[in-house]
């Protein structure tokens, strides 16, 4: 495990250099693997049963919470966003659990975390202009006109904070993994890395992926009514 971000390959097009880093790299890795899921589960519930039984009662029993979970959280009226964070949620706690395996999370690296972040700031504004109309822009001013760089700035640290909140606890375990695995001989690297990856990567991983959508749907319903 390496703290710095790897350049893998370089590919020239047209003149301009492409680079293909870790973290580009191991997106796609992540990116194939919820595919093939998802097309297998897709033929799993070709044959779909009124009454669910075996796998298609977990996966309908996934959706479902999830679901639930985003009616509780933003209202009925908003609920139609779930399916972009329920891929949100699958991506970023995937990339958790990969890193069990060796492989660097990608939200590790703030590039990713960011771009997760434009993705809520932008249906943010979205949803805010959508339900609220002349009412959100209008916002911007108030309680007072003079206010407007404040309230604008506001906006916009919201999608920054969010984005250095998880690249921020990805990277700590990163790092902290990092110097066990360079400080410690190799008679002690069996059995305890294990323990510290169920914490960092898994039990952190699942806790930052759930804040980080909860306070997305936050800052969506908080626009939008």
């Amino acid at each position: 495990m390496n703290l710095e971000v790897n350049n893998l390959w370089v590919i020239n097009v047209f003149g301009r250099e492409i680079w293909i880093t870790e973290t580009i790299f191991n997106t796609w890795i992540i990116m194939a693997v919820l595919i093939i899921l998802a097309v297998i589960i897709r033929v799993k519930l070709r044959s779909f049963k009124t009454v669910p039984q075996g796998f298609q009662n977990l996966a309908e029993a996934a959706v479902e919470i999830f679901d639930n979970f985003a009616k509780n959280t933003v209202g009925d009226h908003l609920s139609y966003i779930a399916p972009w964070f329920f891929m949100v949620f699958v991506f970023l706690l995937t990339s958790c659990l990969f890193s069990v395996f060796g492989l660097r999370a990608p939200t590790a690296d703030w590039a990713t975390t960011f771009a997760f972040s434009l993705g809520t700031f932008i249906i943010m504004i979205f949803m805010g202009l959508k339900h609220r109309k002349g009412n959100y822009l209008k916002s911007f001013f108030e309680p007072n006109v003079i206010l407007f760089p404040i309230n604008l700035i506001g906006e916009v640290a919201k999608p920054i904070s969010l984005s250095f909140r998880l690249f921020g606890n990805m990277l700590s375990g990163t790092i902290l993994l990092t110097l066990y695995y360079s400080l410690t001989p190799l008679f002690v690297q069996i059995g305890i890395p294990a323990v510290l990856h169920a914490i960092f990567d898994v039990a952190f991983g699942a806790l930052q992926t759930y804040i980080f959508v909860i306070i997305s749907f936050m800052y969506i319903r908080g626009a939008a009514e």
